[in-house]
């Protein structure tokens, strides 16, 4: 049995002349212990799709189970087996960490002290501020606190959506590192993210846009159905060089990443793009074959998509 599994969702919103198609007709599934990533850029249709496998929200059509059972029919079975962190904090400002989860544990019918193994590599980092509120926090204690209180009651199926949104880079490889060794004690976890870089952390992904699966697959696999080289471009006058790479025949997309510009090959060599460019009278030139990544297979599927 799949730990999720979803056929044809579909949600939009507003009145019927200004109707907003949020979710377009999904369906995947989600194995037993499985860490799956659903990615893509605000308004995709995330937060609507993990609202509704919570019981938060209703379809308009469809069906969905959650470890096995319907989220409109059994929507109070299913919000005792999941645990879910929303991407606001939602915790109450005013009462302390400690506070905070004791309340989650005694809404659930549990005790800290009863699942307190589970929590612990988590819980320890921020039990020395227990007494202090939680509005009073930093980014990365608030989101280890939220994720304290969603694991409290052991759940089946652990849901977060966009955690890493406005926290630190040391605090964000930390969450992922807590994230893989709940997936070692055997939860189902369902994470959605903005980052592509996080991708690469999840056993498969669900590239998401406009509410439509646009790909879903391994990491790996993602990158592997790439299908055409991709080089990095680097001059002394990035500017001109990102609007020649635009305007060159045979570049079929041009876009900057860091210090350099990305772009995909179409029916063009190296050799006559450098000499198109060097016809430009680019100094400092730089083309370099390098490897797809998520960021650029998403960007791929979008135009594909458009």
């Amino acid at each position: 049995m799949n730990a999720v599994t979803i056929n044809n969702i579909s949600k939009s919103y507003g009145a019927k002349k200004a109707r907003v198609q949020a979710l377009r007709g999904i369906s995947f599934e989600v194995k037993k212990g499985e860490l799956f990533g659903i990615i893509g850029p605000d308004g995709a249709g995330k937060t609507s799709l993990f609202r509704i496998l919570t019981t938060l929200l209703l379809p308009d059509g469809g069906s969905a189970t959650v470890d096995g059972l319907d989220v409109v029919k059994d929507f109070k079975q299913i919000r005792e087996r999941v645990g879910y962190m929303p991407g606001k904090f939602s915790l109450y400002q005013d009462l302390s960490v400690e506070e905070n989860l004791e309340f989650f544990a005694t809404i659930f019918h549990t005790t800290i002290q009863d699942n307190y193994e589970l929590i612990k590599d988590i819980y320890i980092q921020i039990e020395p501020f227990k007494n202090r509120k939680a509005g009073k926090l930093s980014g990365g204690m608030k989101q280890k606190l939220a994720l304290s209180c969603a694991l409290i009651h052991r759940p089946a199926v652990l849901f977060l959506d966009e955690p890493t949104t406005g926290v630190d880079a040391v605090s964000r490889k930390e969450f992922w590192a807590m994230l893989k060794s709940l997936q070692k004690k055997g939860i189902t976890i369902l994470v959605s993210t903005p980052y592509m870089d996080e991708a690469s952390l999840c056993d498969r992904v669900a590239l998401i846009q406009n509410g439509s699966i646009m790909q879903m697959d391994s990491p790996a696999g993602i990158i592997e159905s790439f299908g055409k080289p991709i080089y990095a471009a680097r001059a002394d006058k990035m500017l001109p060089l990102l609007n020649d790479l635009r305007s060159a025949p045979g570049v079929e997309r041009a876009y900057p990443s860091g210090i350099y510009h990305n772009l995909v090959l179409d029916n063009i060599s190296k050799e006559e793009l450098m000499r198109y460019l060097s016809e430009r009278n680019h100094e400092g030139l730089e083309l370099i074959e390098t490897l797809p990544t998520i960021e650029d297979c998403f960007m791929a599927l979008m135009q594909e998509h458009d």
